[in-house]
């Protein structure tokens, strides 16, 4: 059986590819669920509402500019990468302002409803919102009526629990993906990092590229 040949080296390799990236994927759900948030708990006018959306969409768009810059500069791309991890930072400070200026619960780290959340790996703004009222369900219950007035009572009891319940979870939902996000990026950066450093960048790959063909 014959050898492989090793191929040559390409002077711009493959890139672009984002939308398989799970860093994008996660950041691009933590976009939208941010949105729904902004809207249903946000005033829209307000200062905070633009900075959460604007913080959210950096984290997606600069992933995708950072993957299609990778292919004539991977310092373009792990710059990129860095304002993505930034952004994302930003947003999360913005989420624990929301719960800490309401007195609303943030969920530690080992808290079980945010493994289970991570666990379920959710893909969709849907998936986000049945988890929600699946938890809230589970801390409260489902309020069933037993006569018209007690069922009015217990109706206005619950959409008020709902009103300072559900914030809490969205928030902290929002809060678990980002971290997820984070950490992807930070895993991506130190990679990409390293092989910075070994391999250099498109003026090396341009160099070796001359001289192969030279030689």
């Amino acid at each position: 059986m014959a050898a492989k040949v090793n191929e040559p080296e390409k002077l711009i390799p493959l890139h672009g590819g984002y939308r398989k990236l799970k860093s994008f994927q996660v950041a691009q759900l933590v976009y939208d669920v941010t949105v729904r948030f902004c809207d249903r708990y946000l005033d829209r006018r307000s200062r905070t509402n633009d900075q959460m959306v604007q913080a959210a969409r950096s984290g997606v768009q600069n992933i995708a500019e950072g993957s299609q810059a990778s292919g004539t500069s991977k310092k373009t791309e792990l710059k990129l990468r860095n304002v993505a991890r930034a952004s994302l930072e930003e947003l999360r400070l913005d989420y624990e302002d929301f719960l800490r200026q309401r007195g609303l619960a943030f969920w530690a780290r080992e808290d079980a409803r945010r493994a289970l959340f991570i666990a379920r790996r959710p893909a969709t703004v849907g998936d986000v919102a049945v988890w929600a009222r699946e938890t809230y369900e589970g801390q409260h219950g489902r309020h069933g009526q037993s006569g018209p007035h007690r069922g009015m009572q217990k109706s206005i009891q619950s959409t008020r629990s709902m009103e300072s319940n559900f914030p809490e979870i969205a928030a902290n939902g929002a809060l678990a993906l980002v971290a997820v996000a984070c950490s992807r990026l930070s895993r991506q950066i130190a990679t990409q990092k390293k092989a910075f450093v070994e391999e250099g960048g498109f003026t090396k790959r341009l160099y070796r590229v001359r001289s192969a063909r030279r030689k």
